[in-house]
């Protein structure tokens, strides 16, 4: 018979998020009463707003036309939704690299192209992640055999560069790897921490003295509401020549479920031979993929107009009120946070004791749902992730605290817990 693929032999048992799902079935078996409020997993809550929605209808009628019906669209994406990424997300923003049409790849979201980027660089090539990061970086390192097994704290051959409150949550930069990959995530999922203009130039700089390419995930970037914050990657000097952009509509108009994103790789990054990394890309995107939906891109493009632009706002407003909202009732409980606000995370550490073991206290006795940090990787064991995509309504009881999320009267969430 044939041997079981090594890679998916050395990935950890239980992905993060299934298991948060299994724990809380588990938890409504014996408590079918429970009314539970949903604080872990980063899934959009409210509809989709009308013009958006108004752009997908649309997009959808048009296949029931002879005029309007397309079949295979370019793997790449719709030209037009391309040249409108560049523009409003980049080429408007201040000291940005300008970026062409034909840089921007669109896709099915950030999720699946950090997986398919795995391929563009294979197995040999060493890997850093920040320590907490998003699990895809790592278990996407995993599958591609870039990584060993498990080894009680985390996966062999994989540099875990710890952000953490002593560090100003972002790394030290002398631990990257030689002509490696370096995964780096602001607004950062799950520590909601966003890097200066100072650091993310100290890293693009370390990057290109190390010879690696850095994987910048911009996904929550439409949260940020500080004026001094990058957005992009590409507001860095030099790092077009290292540096490759995953975003996604996701989280800024509500797309978790119609699956739209985009990776931006420059004409300029190229390999140590000279070959271009963007032709390598547009090679995987047309072997291996077969474009984004075209009802999506559609929407895509509503969103992208200045009707759809004010919608996402406003949206993006709404759940950094439940960020705040949250926040504001973790400090006065006395609990250290950080994070909900420029991103719609809130970090929360509670010295002591185990992720798992907070997580299954919130969930008993407060019925609530978060995310163990020790899920995001060794510096998370202690926190818990609070993801600020909620219903308002549900949060506003709690706004004098945590104990009440609900009619029992008995938790009280404070140090020593």
């Amino acid at each position: 018979m044939l041997a079981r693929n090594r890679a998916l032999a050395n990935l950890k048992a239980g992905y993060l998020f299934p298991e948060i799902a299994k724990r809380r079935r588990d938890f409504l078996s014996k408590h079918p009463e429970a009314k539970i409020i949903s604080l872990g997993i980063g899934n959009t809550t409210e509809p989709i707003t009308p013009h958006i929605d108004e752009g997908l209808v649309q997009g959808a009628r048009r296949l029931a036309t002879k005029e309007g019906y397309t079949g295979y669209g370019d793997e790449q994406g719709m030209t037009a939704l391309r040249e409108k990424i560049a523009q409003v997300f980049y080429n408007s923003l201040k000291d940005c690299r300008q970026i062409s049409a034909d840089e921007v790849f669109i896709s099915d979201g950030a999720k699946c192209d950090i997986g398919r980027l795995q391929l563009l660089f294979g197995a040999s090539v060493p890997v850093a992640v920040q320590d907490p990061s998003y699990p895809v970086y790592v278990d996407g390192s995993v599958l591609i055999g870039a990584a060993g097994p498990w080894n009680g704290t985390g996966y062999e051959k994989i540099q875990y560069l710890p952000c953490t409150a002593e560090n100003n949550y972002f790394p030290d930069l002398n631990r990257l790897p030689t002509n490696g990959l370096v995964y780096f995530c602001s607004p950062n999922n799950p520590t909601g921490a966003v890097a200066t203009k100072d650091q993310l130039t100290a890293l693009v700089q370390a990057v290109k003295q190390t010879g690696s390419i850095l994987m910048f995930d911009a996904a929550y970037a439409e949260y940020i509401r500080s004026p001094d914050l990058p957005k992009s990657i590409f507001q860095i000097p030099g790092a077009d020549t290292c540096a490759i952009e995953v975003n996604s509509f996701s989280k800024p108009i509500g797309f978790t479920g119609v699956r739209l994103g985009w990776t931006v790789v420059p004409k300029t990054l190229v390999y140590e031979g000279g070959e271009s990394v963007n032709a390598d890309w547009n090679r995987i995107c047309t072997t291996v993929f077969n474009g984004a939906s075209n009802i999506a891109q559609y929407g895509g493009l509503a969103a992208l107009d200045s009707e759809g632009l004010k919608e996402m706002r406003q949206l993006t407003d709404y759940y950094l009120e439940n960020a705040r909202l949250i926040r504001h009732t973790l400090q006065n409980l006395g609990i250290t946070c950080v994070g909900g606000d420029n991103a719609p995370y809130i970090w929360a550490q509670f010295p002591g004791k185990t992720s798992w073991d907070v997580f299954e206290t919130i969930l008993e006795t407060c019925w609530v749902v978060t995310t163990p940090g020790s899920g995001f990787g060794p510096a998370g064991e202690s926190f818990i992730r609070f993801s600020a995509f909620g219903h308002r309504e549900e949060l506003q009881k709690p706004a004098s605290g945590l104990n009440g999320w609900h009619s029992r009267p008995s938790f009280d969430i404070v140090p020593p817990f």
